[in-house]
C-alpha cells in the first residue's frame, strides 16, 4: 500500500517536530497559531534549494536537510534574531521512506540545537525542492538592518571565507586541496554552521548586518548600497584557509569574495564598539576579524598589504 502525504507528515515529520508553549496550534490544521511575546517584533525569512542547482541530486540526504534549515538560521543571524519556528514546503519526485528519515534527522539536529518548532508546511509530488520559511523573535526595534552602517564604522566577518567555493570548486575539478584539509572543507559546504549566537550577542554593538550566501564581494556591497556609503576593505586581513592562501591571486580572491556558500556574518559598528568585540572573538565558535572600513562614496576599494588599489573580481553568485 503506497504511503501517503498525511503518513509522511505524522511518521516523519509531526513525530519529530518539538513542543513550544507559543505554538497554540501546529502541525495537522490549515494554519498555525503562534502567540507571540509581548514586546517582541517577528522576523520572517524564505529560502528555497533546489536539486541540482544548490546541492547535487546525489547528495546525502541528511546533508540536506542541514543545509535546508542553516540557510534560513543563517538569515535570522543577520537579522539578531533569536530563531523559534518554521514551516517546511517539500516537493518530492517520489515517496522514498530512507531518503525522507534521513532528510529529516538532519533538519530535526538544528532544529533541535536551536529550538525551533516545525509548525507547518506542505507535501507534493514533483523535481526535488524544499523552501523553508522559518520565523523569529527581536526586542522591538533591536533588529539589525542592511541600512544601519555610517562612515567611519569598522566592517568585520566571522569564520574563515572560501572554504565552501574551495570545497565545490575541488569537486568539480577545478583545482586539487590536500586529503588532510579535503574533509573540513567539505563539512562547510554541506553543513554550515549559522552564526546564531553571534548574531543575537552583537545586536547592541553593530550597525548593520548580512550573511553572507552570495559572496563578500557583492553581500557587503548590498549593505553599503543600503546604507548609501562605500568601503575600503583591507585583502590582507580578511581570513581565509592555508589551501586558498596556496592558490594564485586571481583564483584564491575568486573563491574567497564571490564563490559564496559562506553563511558567516559581515557586520559593520561603531569604532566605540572595537574593544568589546575584539574581546568576543572566539567565544561562539567562530572568530571576528575586523577587515575594514565603511567611507563616504560608493563601492568597495580592495586594498592590498601596502594600501594600494588592487583590482580583484567583484561579483557574487547569481541565481540569473
Amino acid at each position: 500500500m503506497p504511503v501517503s502525504e498525511f503518513d509522511i507528515i505524522q511518521q516523519v515529520f509531526k513525530s519529530r517536530a518539538q513542543s513550544d508553549n507559543q505554538v497554540i496550534c501546529g502541525i495537522g490544521d490549515d494554519a498555525a497559531v503562534i502567540e507571540v511575546p509581548t514586546g517582541q517584533q517577528l522576523l520572517v525569512s524564505t529560502d528555497t534549494l533546489v536539486s541540482g542547482v544548490h546541492y547535487f541530486p546525489d547528495a546525502n540526504a541528511f546533508d540536506v536537510g542541514f543545509k535546508s534549515l542553516a540557510v534560513n538560521l543563517s538569515d535570522m543571524a543577520a537579522m539578531a534574531a533569536k530563531p523559534c519556528w518554521m514551516t517546511l514546503a517539500l516537493t518530492l519526485p517520489e515517496a522514498n521512506q530512507n531518503w525522507l528519515n534521513s532528510f529529516a534527522d538532519g533538519l530535526f539536529t538544528l532544529a533541535r540545537k536551536y529550538q525551533v518548532a516545525l509548525v507547518g508546511g506542505n507535501l507534493a509530488q514533483g523535481p526535488l525542492s524544499i523552501t523553508i520559511t522559518i520565523m523569529g523573535t527581536v526586542p522591538a526595534g533591536t533588529a539589525l538592518l542592511r541600512s544601519g552602517g555610517c562612515v567611519g564604522d569598522d566592517i568585520y566577518v566571522t569564520g574563515e571565507l572560501g572554504m565552501a567555493s574551495l570545497a565545490l570548486a575541488s569537486l568539480k575539478g577545478e583545482c586539487r586541496i590536500s586529503s588532510n584539509m579535503q574533509q573540513s572543507l567539505l563539512e562547510r559546504l554541506y553543513r554550515p554552521q549559522p552564526r546564531v549566537e553571534t548574531g543575537m550577542q552583537i545586536r547592541n554593538l553593530a550597525s548593520a548586518c548580512i550573511d553572507l550566501s552570495d559572496g563578500l564581494a557583492s553581500d557587503l556591497l548590498h549593505i553599503l548600497q543600503a546604507s548609501s556609503a562605500g568601503a575600503e576593505v583591507n585583502l590582507p586581513t580578511i581570513p581565509i584557509t592555508a589551501s586558498l592562501k596556496a592558490l594564485n591571486e586571481q583564483h584564491r580572491w575568486s573563491l574567497a569574495l564571490c564563490g559564496g556558500d559562506d553563511y558567516e556574518l559581515c557586520f559593520t559598528a561603531p569604532v566605540a564598539n572595537r574593544t568589546v568585540l575584539e574581546r568576543m572573538s572566539g567565544q561562539f565558535g567562530c572568530n571576528i576579524t575586523r577587515i575594514g572600513k565603511v567611507t563616504t562614496g560608493a563601492g568597495i576599494r580592495w586594498l592590498d598589504e601596502n594600501g594600494l588599489v588592487k583590482p580583484v573580481p567583484d561579483s557574487g553568485y547569481r541565481h540569473f
